[in-house]
C-alpha cells in the first residue's frame, strides 16, 4: 500500500479548503454577518485598532487569507493615506467576490492570488501582517507563523483573529449547541454547502487553546505576545511583535 506523507496530506488539506471557499464565496459575506450577528465587523475593527495602536507607524500591511477584503478595507479606513495594503488569498473566487468592494480603495489596496506558504513578497517587507479567521485552516501553523515573521520588518506586528470556544459552562454549552447543530443547517440553507459549515465548528474546536497558540507564536520568534478574548471568548485576538 502506498503511504501518504505529511507534505502530501497538507497539500490535500489545502486543496480541499480552497475548493470549499471557492464554493461559498458568493454568500460568504452575508453568512459572516448573519451567523455572527455582525460581531465579525467589530472583531475586525478591534484587530486593526491593535495594529494601528497609538505611536505605531504602519505604512505597509499584508492581510493573509484576505477573503473578500474586509480587513484590508478596515485597515485603509483606520490608517493613514500613505498606507499600502496587500491582500493575499488562494481562493480566486473569494478575491473575485471582493473585487468591487475594494475598487473604491484601488490606490491603497492590492489583491493577489497566493498561498500563505508561498507569498510573493521579499523578507522584511511589511510593518504589519494580519490574518482573520484563516490560521485555523492552515495545517502547519508553526511553519506559517515563521513565514509571517520572516516577511515582517523589525518592530513589525502580527495580529491573528480567530474563532475560539467560550470556556464558561452554560455559555459554552449553548454556543456548542448552536455551533454544531444550528449553524450548519443555516449555512446549508443559504449557501447550499453543508460541508463547509460542518467543517467550521470542527476546525474551531480543533484550534489550539490560547496559551498553546501563543507558545507557537513565541517559538516562531514573536515577542510581547498577548491574547484578548472577544465577545465572551467566541473570538480571540492574538498580537505579537518582531523585535
Amino acid at each position: 500500500m502506498k503511504k501518504t506523507g505529511p507534505v502530501q496530506n497538507e497539500a490535500q488539506h489545502a486543496s480541499a479548503i480552497q475548493t470549499m471557499f471557492d464554493a461559498i464565496a458568493p454568500r460568504y459575506d452575508f453568512l459572516n454577518r448573519f451567523l455572527s450577528l455582525r460581531r465579525d465587523v467589530y472583531w475586525r475593527k478591534r484587530m486593526i485598532s491593535a495594529v494601528m495602536r497609538p505611536g505605531a507607524w504602519v505604512r505597509t500591511l499584508l492581510d493573509v487569507a484576505c477573503g473578500t477584503g474586509d480587513v484590508a478595507i478596515e485597515a485603509v479606513r483606520q490608517g493613514s493615506g500613505e498606507l499600502s495594503v496587500w491582500g493575499a488569498d488562494f481562493s480566486c473566487a473569494m478575491l473575485a467576490a471582493g473585487k468591487n468592494k475594494v475598487a473604491p480603495f484601488k490606490d491603497q489596496i492590492h489583491l493577489v492570488a497566493a498561498d500563505a506558504f508561498f507569498l510573493p513578497f521579499r523578507d522584511d517587507s511589511f510593518d504589519a501582517i494580519t490574518i482573520a479567521f484563516g490560521i485555523r485552516n492552515i495545517a502547519d501553523k508553526p511553519a506559517a507563523l515563521k513565514g509571517f515573521y520572516r516577511h515582517l520588518r523589525k518592530g513589525g506586528v502580527l495580529a491573528v483573529l480567530e474563532l475560539t470556544t467560550p470556556q464558561k459552562g452554560f455559555l459554552k454549552s449553548l454556543y456548542l449547541f448552536y455551533f454544531k447543530r444550528i449553524l450548519p443547517l443555516i449555512g446549508w440553507v443559504v449557501s447550499k454547502n453543508m460541508g463547509a459549515y460542518q467543517y467550521l465548528p470542527a476546525s474551531v474546536m480543533g484550534f489550539p487553546p490560547s496559551p498553546e497558540f501563543a507558545t507557537m507564536m513565541e517559538q516562531a520568534g514573536f515577542a510581547d505576545i498577548a491574547w484578548h478574548p472577544l465577545t465572551f471568548g467566541i473570538a480571540t485576538l492574538y498580537v505579537g511583535y518582531k523585535k
